[in-house]
């Protein structure tokens, strides 16, 4: 079962949230082996999806996974309530979890600053 999470981000600003990853007894999972993609949409039927970067932290058995967009990628998106979510998968057992999913809402930027 996935943990329920909104999010903000900042229109035209560098994104990222780490996750711990722990399982059902709260555990730190060691992500060895493991693979991760999360998605943001503008609602759950679109077929455009902005892709969060996610890099496991070293060593894996800390459990930690950074989502990230850089802001190029936030300041082309519009402003607005957005659905996302990062889904994990073993490799080994070919299992596929979904980890975090929630409300991602974009908010606008005011200042326009040249990179």
């Amino acid at each position: 079962m996935s943990v329920k999470a909104n999010i903000i981000i900042d229109q035209g600003t560098d994104f990222s949230s780490t996750i711990t990853v722990t399982d059902d007894n709260g555990d730190i999972t060691d992500l060895a082996g493991y693979t991760a993609n999360g998605h943001i949409r503008k609602h759950y039927s679109s077929s455009t999806a902005t892709v969060f970067d996610c890099v496991f932290g070293t060593p894996s058995t800390d459990g930690k996974l950074t989502i990230s967009l850089p802001r190029t990628v936030t300041g082309a998106m519009e402003a607005g309530r957005y659905v996302y979510d990062v889904e994990l998968t073993n490799a080994v057992s070919n299992t596929r979890i979904r980890l975090i999913e929630g409300i991602a809402t974009v908010t606008p930027e005011v200042t326009r600053a040249e990179p």
